[in-house]
């Protein structure tokens, strides 16, 4: 893609994160709770398939019955490459927490919206009073 194409508008690379607490360490709860992550990210940035670049997921520790990827794919994000990898084992932290960064082109003026599904609001709370 050529971000300084002459045209149409200037577009820019940004990166969107989001998070999202699986109800259980189970292959449904995981692929349940991404899904849901994901859609809401899309919907929210109106985002299309071929304007991502990458995406990077991170699980807590105790999520391991399922790659938070499998989701993504099935979303058809098929030629989106996709990377899952653990969180920071940090004491005294939020639970079953699967995380994203989602990077993607859109226009040089456009306002990633964040997204952190329902108690992971908790970890970002500078970012919720918008949602």
């Amino acid at each position: 893609m050529d971000v300084g194409s002459h045209q149409g508008p200037q577009r820019r690379l940004f990166a969107l994160r989001g998070a999202v607490q699986a109800e259980e360490n189970s292959r449904e709860a995981i692929l349940s709770a991404t899904e849901e992550l994901m859609r809401t990210m899309i919907e929210r940035n109106s985002l299309e398939a071929d304007e991502m670049v990458s995406c990077i997921f991170t699980t807590t520790a105790d999520l391991d019955a399922e790659f938070p990827a499998v989701a993504a794919r099935q979303l058809g994000l098929d030629d989106v490459p996709l990377l899952c990898t653990r969180e920071i084992p940090v004491p005294g932290s939020m639970e079953r927490v699967i995380r994203v960064m989602l990077h993607f082109y859109a226009a040089a003026d456009a306002k990633p919206v964040h997204v952190y599904v329902g108690a992971t609001q908790a970890l970002r709370a500078d970012l919720n009073a918008a949602q």
